[in-house]
């Protein structure tokens, strides 16, 4: 795990006070993870730990540096998506709260680990609230009724989570969470803006109309951005449209996610730009 420190807490978008983001990228791959079920290419048969990619999430931890008012305290810990390896990868990081989650969109790999979420609700004697678009809710409610519309006692324990349909910037935790409305392919989906940060998974397309909440505000200082592979591909920017996005936001520092086994990370960290480099399982965002 290496943490990588990006300076002060950003001011602004707080009820009172200050605060500071740690942000831990749970899992940086792709759907079917790296190494690939069957494969023998070089990434897949690599010793660089960091060519281990688990299926896509993110942890994000807000830490006032001043006083909040009671209610803005109860949320601290926010998962971005319930992964395939959410078991896998809380062990790992010693993830031990989930205050809420937040739902990008409904496909598997970001959302079939939903049932590790018990074992948190176990800790915290506790409901978990989750927010995602209308299309989304609807789909986690069909996807897993035993949760959300149970008809009788199906056995053993059943994740107490609460469903919240969302569709523009609310306040969690003291600071307000933008949702950022994307599209994967032809499907709306939703990145999300923290302040200075901004997690962009899922995606090939910005309409015209998120690129303000992009831009206004101070701007980003961090982003993680969806970067699949050299390739077009027809749901997920590829590395240079990826850069093109850098480009435009202008972060100071970028990372790239969801990647899949076409690239390896020390050989594409080396010709990747200043200030832009792949994400990877365990590193940790200090803003």
């Amino acid at each position: 795990m290496r943490r990588v420190d990006l300076g002060r807490c950003f001011t602004g978008d707080i009820l009172d006070g200050s605060l500071n983001l740690k942000v831990t990228v749970l899992g940086s791959g792709t759907s079917h993870g790296v190494p690939a079920i069957g494969c023998d290419c070089a990434v897949c048969r690599s010793t660089d730990p960091r060519d281990r990619r688990t299926r896509p999430s993110i942890l994000i931890e807000m830490r006032s540096n001043g006083p909040q008012p009671p209610f803005a305290t109860a949320v601290r810990s926010i998962l971005v998506d319930t992964s395939t390896d959410l078991r896998a990868q809380a062990l790992a990081n010693h993830v031990r709260r989930i205050d809420a989650i937040l739902f990008t969109h409904g496909h598997a790999d970001h959302v079939l680990g939903i049932d590790e979420t018990r074992r948190f609700n176990e800790m915290q004697q506790t409901p978990i609230g989750c927010y995602a678009n209308a299309d989304t809710v609807a789909g986690l409610r069909r996807m897993f009724s035993y949760i959300f519309a149970p008809a009788a006692q199906w056995g053993g324990g059943i994740p107490q989570l609460r469903l919240f349909s969302i569709a523009g910037a609310f306040t969690m935790g003291g600071a307000e969470i933008v949702p950022i409305p994307l599209f994967h392919g032809e499907l709306p989906v939703f990145g999300f803006r923290v302040g200075p940060f901004a997690y962009l998974t899922d995606c090939n397309r910005i309409p015209d109309e998120s690129w303000p909440l992009l831009t206004n505000g101070g701007g980003i200082r961090v982003l993680l951005l969806d970067a699949l592979r050299e390739l077009v591909h027809p749901t997920h920017f590829n590395i240079s449209q990826a850069l093109e996005v850098v480009s435009r936001i202008k972060p100071e520092r970028a990372f790239l996610t969801h990647i899949c086994h076409d690239l390896q990370h020390a050989a594409t960290c080396a010709r990747l730009p200043a200030g832009v480099e792949l994400a990877y399982d365990g590193l940790v965002l200090e803003i």
